[in-house]
């Protein structure tokens, strides 16, 4: 439909209160939840946090989008679903998305989005990780006596040629195989890694680098590590 009516429909009345119906409503939007997330994020100061960890190469006097809008952007956008960059064509339009960036202009779009993630790289996903951990910690109001970590790896599906994707024999697919460190509810580890290599490679030295900045918090707690057969190697144990 080209041309809505405008026309107010009344039904009966109930009670005292008055139906209408109306195709006159104006822009809507089924992502309302975005309002919350933005409010979520305000009060643990994620997106600022992460902006200030990644650099802007950008000239702040020629740019259209500020990073940390474009960090929520996207962060924002696989929170609700969207992992693919092409969604944002559309949702770069919808009013409740630029209201939860406190704006009111066309938010930015998939290549700009694709060019923030490019510049991510080794030393921002370092700094990311250590901004998790801190998260983790302030939620604390008083030194746990006992923490255990979730060590995992799981596959990561890919459906085209992306760089550094791999068959794995036992998930039968083509995929990456990311590991993840969570810690009660609370996820504290989520590394991109390909498939073609040992599922614990690497694990050793995270779990050193959470021990160290965990015993340094709390000296006294009880660190317990928690992962299946896949896990048992000779630097892990030591």
């Amino acid at each position: 439909m080209t041309n809505c009516t405008k026309e107010l429909f009344k039904y009966p009345a109930f009670d005292r209160r008055k139906i209408e119906a109306s195709f006159g409503g104006g822009e809507v939007s089924s992502d309302a939840g975005i309002m919350l997330l933005s409010q979520v994020d305000e009060k643990l100061g994620l997106s600022k946090a992460l902006d200030g960890a990644m650099k802007d190469p950008r000239n702040p006097h020629l740019i259209t989008h500020e990073q940390r809008n474009l960090i929520k952007q996207r962060v924002y956008g696989l929170a609700l679903g969207y992992e693919d960059l092409n969604d944002h064509d559309t949702l770069r339009k919808d009013l409740a998305w630029q209201t939860a960036m406190q704006g009111d202009e066309e938010l930015a779009s998939s290549p700009t989005l694709c060019r923030l993630e490019g510049r991510a790289d080794r030393k921002t996903a370092v700094k990311a990780h250590e901004i998790f951990v801190d998260q983790f910690i302030a939620s604390f109001k008083e030194a746990p006596k006992e923490l255990i970590l979730d060590f995992g790896a799981t596959d990561d599906r890919i459906h085209g040629d992306q760089e550094g994707r791999s068959f794995h024999g036992y998930y039968g697919d083509w995929c990456f195989l990311p590991l993840y460190v969570f810690c009660r509810d609370q996820l504290l580890v989520s590394y991109l890694r390909k498939s073609n290599i040992d599922a614990a490679k690497h694990s050793w030295a995270i779990l050193s680098l959470l021990t160290k900045r965990l015993r340094r918090q709390w000296p006294e707690v009880k660190i317990i590590f928690r992962g299946d057969s896949g896990f048992c190697r000779w630097k892990m144990l030591r």
